[in-house]
């Protein structure tokens, strides 16, 4: 039996290419790779998109709503890395670490798509605690995240790597107007009964995520500690290959987050932070936007949909690749 065929739509963009690099020397499966004169023809990409086991789209929105139109055999699995069916009826979310079913519901899913970078982050923080019941659902929360500028594909490293890189900022703040695409994705996926305040930032490196969520431990649920917010994590992510708990901090005032500490990696670290004198909390993620906030989560979502090695999406997994 031969092994699995998988097609990359879309495997010159900035995700397109981590995830190509994942699975290059892969025995394990087959990618079907178009010449380049054939990568933007429609015809030989439906051509690829049906003769494929996994079809994984590395495109903007509406090209990948384009090319889900495209597939036609009934046998054929997408794994849609852009933001069109995150919150789509009829699509798995591909965040294997949501709940203790969702690796399941995964490997058994026919569409899956890939969580968007930040809301990795935010969900790997809030849904614990909101399944936990020490986050109400109808709590304000408010997300912060600096991503490297590859967060903005192509146009990202054309401003901060091309010729004209003189106007790049060191640092901007974007998403001014409350309406980020990734706002619904964290709502509906930690439960939240409110849209989130999200404000995205991109500085001048090229990928790695830092995201922070402050709580005020006087509106948490009487009796709520920031030791029972480290615990919830804990125990919500024992065992997940991927994701990691800091132990509590010894000296928060020492530490600093850097956004690069897991670039090249599948690997997500999560931190909780406080100040006992304000009852004030500070939850943290770093990532790599092109890791695990992209290329590693998909890498891991085709290994749970093909029945392959289980911890695939582990640094050593990857790099054995």
């Amino acid at each position: 039996m031969s092994a699995p065929l998988v097609y990359i739509d879309g495997d010159q963009g900035t995700t397109g290419l981590q995830v190509r690099q994942w699975l290059a020397g892969r025995t394990d499966l087959r990618v079907l790779a178009l010449p380049p004169e054939h990568r933007k023809s429609v015809a030989h990409r439906a051509e690829a998109l049906n003769d494929c086991d996994v079809a994984l789209l590395c495109l903007p929105d509406d090209a990948a709503r384009e090319a889900v139109a495209l597939v036609r055999r009934p046998g054929v699995r997408v794994i849609d890395a852009s933001s069109a069916h995150r919150t789509a009826p009829g699509w798995v979310y591909g965040f294997p670490e949501l709940d203790a079913a969702q690796p399941g519901r995964i490997a058994a899913a026919a569409r899956v798509s890939n969580p968007g970078c930040y809301p990795t982050g935010a969900l790997a923080l809030l849904r614990p605690l909101v399944d936990a019941g020490l986050l109400p659902r109808d709590h304000p929360v408010t997300v912060h995240a600096v991503s490297g500028y590859s967060g903005r594909g192509r146009s990202g490293l054309e401003a901060h790597e091309g010729a004209a890189t003189t106007g790049a900022p060191p640092f901007q703040v974007y998403g001014l107007g409350l309406n980020h695409k990734h706002v619904p994705e964290i709502q509906h996926h930690a439960g939240l009964a409110h849209a989130p305040v999200f404000v995205p930032a991109y500085g001048h490196y090229r990928q790695g995520i830092v995201l922070t969520i402050a709580l005020h431990l006087r509106l948490l649920p009487a009796g709520v500690t920031a030791g029972q917010l480290h615990a919830a994590l804990v125990a919500h992510h024992a065992g997940q290959p991927c994701i990691e708990v800091a132990p509590p901090a010894e000296d928060a005032d020492a530490q600093r987050l850097d956004p690069r500490a897991l670039n090249g990696s599948n690997r997500l670290r999560l931190s909780v932070y406080a100040q006992p004198r304000t009852g004030q909390v500070l939850l943290a993620a770093v990532f790599d936007n092109l890791g695990k906030g992209a290329a590693g989560a998909a890498v891991q979502n085709l290994d749970l949909m093909l029945g392959l090695q289980a911890v695939r999406g582990t640094d050593e997994a990857l790099q054995a690749a």
